[in-house]
């Protein structure tokens, strides 16, 4: 048995001495090489091949591996199945030739077979490592991080020397967000192998980008019973390591004569388990027409479902928002779902319940939804220019006194982002809002955004 799937039949060839009826008066002189005659020739090719012919069947198509490969590469996972499939066939009881089932199933997105075919193999055959890698590399790809560091710590366990290995818990010590870990890792696999490029490229990978996201932005509203409202914000992200991230904002708002301005601040904790959670609030010089004071958190949390499915994965979101108006007091519950598909498509659904309380009034309840559909347009190498659609029913800002609680609208707009270089980006909006006393609010609004 190969170690690279194939089985390999034994093959016995018994050389006979032939009579002399397979040679010539001419081959028995004395001290003269005896020289065997077409027929003798023949008769020897027939007895080998008798011997081959039974053990023929037995042996796979010399580089179907290499077969399975391209296919793989053109991502005809159908062909490659197949191919594997055949090879089983010949050759059922071998686990090498398992092996590349569920390689298949793992680089075609089918995780959950192919940890299946993984821990079936694992059960006739405990003593290969790259079984044991194969099953941490597909338990790293849906999420299950313990279980992916107990099958490749056996791995290690069963060759300690492999660099790969070592290159493999990196990767999934990077997956966790265990950055430092990983590039010890990486630094062993490149001193048992030094020319590794897996290992190089993992170090590389660890290279710290940018950390921080600088943002200025411009938002209109030109409204038909009022004079026009205007915004600007300048906005500063952090990502200080893969768990900790801080945000903060300057809002300033002009609104009818009246000029205000707040600052916004947030904390993010990222966890691989639960997922991410914010706490943020907000302060003013409210004037009247915004909010004094804001409080907020923010639950979220996604999954992968697998690379090659139409539904990528699905992301989940729910954030309470308290704002305090000098006259009311606003509580909203949002509960957002985002379902990513192929070719960076994303479809977003959100819907928002206000509780409204003014002074001398009871409370209320208003509800809104909106949906919006995101989708590539063109890409140039690093540059990429995306587009989005929405439309929006209910009370769906809160920002101002006079978009609380008194009217209902529906909102049709869109809006792109051009990413400039890794960089640098910018971003665009525009939308149409038809509200109840035949009032109409048509926005638009640009932000650049700096990458360090």
């Amino acid at each position: 048995m190969s170690r690279n799937g194939a089985s390999i039949a034994p093959i016995s060839v018994m050389v006979v001495c032939p009579n002399t009826d397979f040679l010539s008066p001419g081959d028995m002189v004395p001290g003269k090489p005896k020289k065997a005659t077409w027929s003798s020739l023949l008769a020897l090719v027939a007895v080998a091949f008798s011997w081959v012919y039974p053990a023929y069947g037995q042996v796979p198509m010399p580089n179907w591996q290499g077969q399975v490969r391209a296919y793989v590469e053109a991502k005809d996972w159908d062909s490659a199945m197949r191919l594997v499939e055949r090879e089983i066939a010949r050759a059922p009881q071998d686990m090498d030739v398992r092996a590349w089932r569920a390689r298949v199933l793992a680089w075609s997105g089918k995780l959950a077979e192919a940890e299946k075919e993984y821990l079936e193999i694992l059960k006739v055959s405990r003593t290969d490592p790259d079984n044991w890698m194969g099953l941490a590399g597909v338990y790293s790809r849906e999420g299950k991080i313990e279980d992916a560091r107990r099958a490749v710590s056996t791995a290690e366990e069963l060759d300690p020397k492999r660099s790969d290995i070592h290159a493999a818990r990196a990767r999934i010590l990077r997956t966790a967000g265990q950055r430092n870990e990983a590039r010890s890792e990486f630094q062993s696999a490149l001193h048992l192998d030094p020319g590794s490029t897996e290992a190089r490229d993992g170090l590389v990978s660890l290279r710290r980008g940018a950390q921080h996201e600088l943002r200025f932005g411009q938002d209109n509203d030109r409204l038909n019973y009022s004079a026009d409202f205007h915004d600007e914000f300048v906005s500063v992200v952090s990502q200080w390591t893969s768990h900790w991230t801080t945000s903060a904002a300057g809002n300033f708002y002009q609104r009818s004569g009246a000029d205000a301005g707040k600052f916004v601040a947030s904390i993010t904790r990222r966890q691989s388990k639960w997922g991410a959670f914010t706490l943020g609030g907000a302060m003013a010089h409210d004037h009247g027409v915004i909010p004094k004071s804001e409080a907020l958190f923010d639950l979220d949390h996604g999954w992968k479902t697998g690379e090659t499915r139409f539904v990528r994965g699905v992301e989940f979101d729910y954030a309470q928002h308290w704002y305090w108006y000098q006259t009311a007091r606003i509580l909203t519950l949002n509960g957002t779902a985002v379902v990513y598909l192929p070719q960076d498509w994303a479809f977003t659904l959100a819907a928002t319940g206000a509780r409204s309380a003014f002074s001398g009034t009871g409370a209320a309840w208003k509800p809104s939804g909106t949906v919006r559909l995101e989708f590539p347009l063109k890409r140039w190498g690093d540059r990429r220019l995306s587009g989005n659609v929405l439309f929006a029913a209910g009370t769906e800002n809160f920002a101002i006194v006079d978009q609380i609680g008194s009217f209902a609208s529906q909102t049709y707009g869109g809006g792109w982002r051009f990413q400039i270089t890794a960089r640098q980006a910018v971003s665009g909006f525009a939308g149409y809002q038809k509200r109840t006393q035949n009032r109409t609010d048509t926005s638009f609004g640009l932000s650049y955004g700096i990458y360090f």
